[in-house]
Order: structure tokens, then C-alpha cells, then sequence
């Protein structure tokens, strides 16, 4: 699962996220079932909230300021350049069983997690 960054530099950068084989299969089920426009790419941070403190975003965006942009799996995904730190070694991954349904985060610097998996302290 290589991933490198799009971002003009003189060296590659490698994304902060990983994405598994099934997440980036749903991913791009999702991007074909859905006509994602073209210029859109798919964006995975943080915001303040959730019952541990901070929650993840993943969803289809365009680029903005402070974003960095990487190749995952084919896939292009945006990142604010700030939401770094907080990412760094997630592995986003897709269940789709009887007990569970959706994309999760496995994120080693979460010191908390919430029952619901959506949101984590560092």
C-alpha cells in the first residue's frame, strides 16, 4: 500500500493514513456509484468533539490552503497540513458485517477511544 505526496517538493512524502484494501475499495465503489466530480478527492482529518475529545472527518472535498494531497491506493486524498500529527500511522479500514458496518480509524496515538470508535484523545 504505497502512498506519496502530490505536494511539489524535491523528496516524496509519505501520507500519514494508510487505507485497507477494503477501505479503499469502498472508497472507490463509493466514488463510482456517487459521481464524484473530478477535482474532488477524499479528505480524512480531526475536529474538536466527540465524547473522547476529537473526532475524525472523512468525506469527498476539493483542495484547500493548507492541505496536503496524496496518492493512496490510486486514491487522492487531501489532508490539512495541521491534522498531521494527529493522523500520523492511522489506518483507515471498512467493515461490513452483522456486528459492524462503516470505515473505521485505527489511530496509535489515540490515549482514548470512546465505545462508538468515532472519536479519541491524544
Amino acid at each position: 500500500m504505497g502512498a506519496t505526496s502530490t505536494v511539489p517538493s524535491s523528496t516524496a512524502v509519505s501520507s500519514p493514513i494508510i487505507l485497507s484494501d477494503r477501505a479503499s475499495d469502498e472508497i472507490r465503489k463509493i466514488m463510482t456509484e456517487k459521481s464524484i466530480p473530478t477535482g474532488f478527492g477524499l479528505r480524512v482529518g480531526v475536529k474538536g468533539g466527540g465524547c473522547s475529545g476529537m473526532s475524525y472527518i472523512l468525506g469527498f472535498d476539493r483542495t484547500r490552503e493548507h492541505d496536503m494531497s496524496f496518492e493512496v491506493d490510486g486514491i487522492t486524498v487531501f489532508i490539512d497540513k495541521r491534522h498531521g500529527l494527529y493522523l500520523m500511522g492511522t489506518t483507515v479500514d471498512y467493515h461490513d458485517g452483522l456486528d459492524a458496518r462503516g470505515f473505521t480509524f485505527d489511530n496509535p496515538n489515540a490515549t482514548a477511544t470512546c465505545g462508538c470508535g468515532s472519536s479519541f484523545g491524544v
